[in-house]
């Protein structure tokens, strides 16, 4: 019997191979954790002949921004991520369960992967740049709230997160934006790294903070970066939901060249097939 979403029929071979989508979570997360981890140690590790010649924080905070918008950008657009849709997030995930675009079973899968690969990436490169990356100031790319304090660091991480997820709610549920919701995105997080990163270091992510957290035994603050985000994001799908006739299928890059596990498509089929969502792009 093949699988049931949203109305949507879907193939017993994409059901079965779905494993092949939560792969790609874990090396989407695991690339963007690498990313994160070697423009830190490039850019802020004493030793690092890039941090002593570049001497102005902000510009190197700038740099580290564009970094990672750009890095988040090409894993949403390579042709893996428009495979499973780089949610790269466990709490896109969540927020695309709850408004029924993805199955409890592929949302399972999608966490657990995104976990795996953060954790694999950041250890990964503690493994490549051994103290460079895990001493201080880098100290393994811990999140923790800046001198504001854990209020305003929830605060901030509760509004990015539901920010963020109304963007790409609103964009990939239009066909003349469906196909810049990646760079949207990109642009996002490298803003919210510019403006907001001194007061909680922006996360937005549940598993990008536990990464960093397991191997530097941070707790203490974990807390504020799985519930805020997942919270922001899940109130950011009730009101869209609320306030919007259509909910795009749970991809941030819908391509006709790739399968889609959560609405049905496939490459070989009539685009007609292809339900609940306008802005297919080739």
């Amino acid at each position: 019997m093949p699988g049931r979403l949203g109305g949507a029929d879907i193939p017993f071979d994409q059901a079965s191979t779905a494993w092949q989508e939560y792969l790609i979570e874990a090396w989407a997360l695991g690339s963007f954790m690498i990313s994160i981890g070697l423009f830190s140690v490039l850019l802020e590790a004493s030793a690092s002949p890039l941090h002593r010649w570049i001497q102005d924080a902000d510009l190197r905070r700038l740099i580290f921004a564009v970094a990672l918008g750009g890095t988040a950008i090409a894993l949403i657009y390579s042709p893996w991520g428009q495979r499973s849709g780089t949610h790269m997030n466990p709490a896109v995930t969540l927020s695309f369960l709850r408004l029924g675009k993805i199955t409890s079973r592929h949302a399972a899968g999608y966490i657990a992967a995104q976990t795996l690969g953060a954790i694999f990436g950041v250890y990964l490169v503690w493994g490549a740049c051994g103290s460079l990356f895990s001493a201080p100031p880098v100290s393994y790319d811990t999140t923790v709230p800046g001198s504001a304090g854990v209020l305003r660091a929830f605060i901030a991480e509760f509004c990015m997160s539901a920010a963020l997820m109304l963007t790409l709610l609103a964009s990939a549920s239009r066909p003349r934006l469906a196909p810049y919701t990646g760079i949207l995105a990109g642009a996002l997080i490298a803003a919210f790294i510019l403006l907001e990163a001194p007061i909680s270091g922006m996360s937005i992510n549940p598993a990008r903070s536990l990464a960093s957290a397991i191997p530097a035994k941070q707790w203490a603050s974990l807390w504020l970066y799985i519930f805020a985000p997942i919270l922001g994001m899940q109130l950011a799908g009730v009101l869209f939901a609320v306030l919007a006739p259509f909910v795009p299928c749970a991809k941030l890059c819908h391509s006709t060249a790739q399968r889609c596990i959560h609405c049905g498509y496939t490459p070989t089929a009539p685009l007609r097939n292809h339900i609940n969502h306008p802005g297919v792009s080739t």
